[in-house]
């Protein structure tokens, strides 16, 4: 099961508190206060790696809390601080404040950490309060609590390119002719229902990673179809590409499709519609005499838009268009475009 959101409580650990003691010793009248710190109390950490994809294992264990410090001793012994408490994540996740809706942290790198709430500090003992005029002190402190919040994590794949089509265009497909991705592919609306990775070689020794977005329709940013809960996964990718259905059988006109597209992407992050794309014209094979293909490559090269007409079930045009986002890719790395947090 792919799960991209979910909620959890973290406490960290309270502070041991301080003790009150004097020393007792035989031949010692005037031994004087031995009271000890408590120990701090634990950390929640937030860790990111690569071996996780999803937050399910979140979904079952929503609630996190470091161990609390230990209580001072005589003899001046301070008390044990608690353990912490670490929480791995999918390298992605960006974690919320679910009270505030601050971003607390963004783990986009494998071994990246945060604590994310701080334990409490450990209580003063009595003999720190020992001064010249006061030789038998009996104040302490007690520890503080450690630090209580609700999160909302989110996970964002971490892709170079996102592919972005109705229900039917062939992403599916097209990800599993170019990589070693298995999707499930089948003839009816929303097969896809969760996101997929699929890491695509070119070159000699070059790859790039490609994000198959579950079907977007019109009105998505309002919830309807899938709605907007997958378009998350798209906001990290540094290249788009527009997979537009021309086959005899497509049920809008292939312009349509693309312009309410963008529309939809406009709606959810305007900032989608600056990221560098190319409109792929999917199921050439089956486009009859192609006057839907020539639709939009006329559209295209009006607007100077990028136009790729494939086959993925056939292997036509794979080769060029691997070629082409390899290239777009190779050069958005080293001029990051920009992408929405």
């Amino acid at each position: 099961m792919f799960v991209d959101e979910v909620q959890i409580t973290v406490k960290a650990g309270r502070g041991g508190d301080g003790i009150c003691s004097f020393r007792r010793e035989m031949f010692v009248p005037r031994g004087g206060p031995d009271g000890g710190d408590g120990g701090h109390g634990g950390d929640v950490v937030l860790t990111a790696s690569h071996r996780l994809t999803t937050l399910l294992d979140l979904r079952y264990q929503k609630h996190y809390e470091a161990e609390d410090g230990r209580a001072g001793g005589g003899s001046n012994c301070t008390g044990r601080t608690g353990e912490d408490v670490t929480v791995t994540l999918p390298v992605g996740t960006v974690v919320y404040d679910d009270a505030t809706n601050e971003v607390l942290a963004d783990l986009v790198a494998d071994g990246e950490t945060v604590i994310i709430a701080r334990g409490g500090k450990g209580g003063r003992g009595n003999s720190n309060f020992a001064t010249s005029t006061n030789r038998v002190p009996t104040r302490f402190t007690h520890g503080t609590e450690g630090e209580e919040r609700t999160l909302r994590l989110e996970l964002k794949l971490l892709a170079d390119v996102g592919l972005v089509g109705f229900p039917n265009a062939g992403k599916s497909t097209l990800i599993a002719a170019i990589s070693a991705a298995r999707p499930k592919i089948a003839d009816y609306p929303f097969t896809t229902l969760i996101p997929n990775l699929g890491v695509v070689r070119w070159g000699s020794d070059r790859s790039f990673v490609v994000a198959d977005i579950p079907g977007l329709i019109e009105g998505a940013h309002e919830g309807k179809g899938l709605g907007f809960q997958f378009l998350r996964h798209i906001e990290r990718t540094a290249f788009l590409l527009h997979l537009i259905d021309v086959s005899e059988w497509a049920p809008d006109e292939p312009v349509v499709s693309f312009e309410v597209m963008r529309q939809e992407l406009a709606a959810y992050d305007e900032t989608l519609t600056r990221r560098p794309f190319a409109i792929v014209a999917t199921k050439i094979d089956v486009s009859r005499h192609g006057d839907r293909l020539a639709q939009l490559q006329t559209y295209c090269r009006r607007r100077k838009y990028t136009c790729l007409p494939i086959s993925a079930a056939t292997g036509e045009g794979l080769d060029e268009l691997v070629a082409f986002v390899g290239k777009q890719v190779e050069t958005l790395r080293k001029t990051p475009c920009e992408t929405s947090s």
